[in-house]
């Protein structure tokens, strides 16, 4: 089996929109709003990892719908970078909120 150096990271993990059939890796409570892959970006980005975004891909479970996808190197497993990846996007979107206002 090949090592894969790179983990898929779908907007939809991190969609309080969405069921966790539709997609959710995360508690709700924990979820943000349709998340953008450019906010994915700033994530990773805060985080100080290597991201490749891919903009014309479509999740599997939505294929008419393309939200793009990030290629995030792995340091650990998939959901610890799904867990990093979704505190920092509560701190992104707590931050831009405490901003328009």
């Amino acid at each position: 089996m090949r090592k894969q150096e790179k983990v898929i990271m779908w907007p939809a993990y991190f969609d309080a929109t969405k069921t966790r059939k539709n997609g959710r890796r995360v508690p709700r409570n924990l979820a943000v709003s349709s998340p953008k892959v450019s906010e994915i970006k700033d994530a990773t980005d805060r985080l100080h990892r290597d991201c490749e975004l891919v903009l014309d891909a479509a999740y599997p479970k939505m294929p008419w719908l393309k939200t793009g996808m990030a290629l995030v190197k792995k340091n650990r497993s998939k959901d610890y970078t799904i867990q990093e990846i979704t505190a920092q996007l509560l701190k992104i979107r707590n931050t831009s909120a405490a901003t328009k206002q």
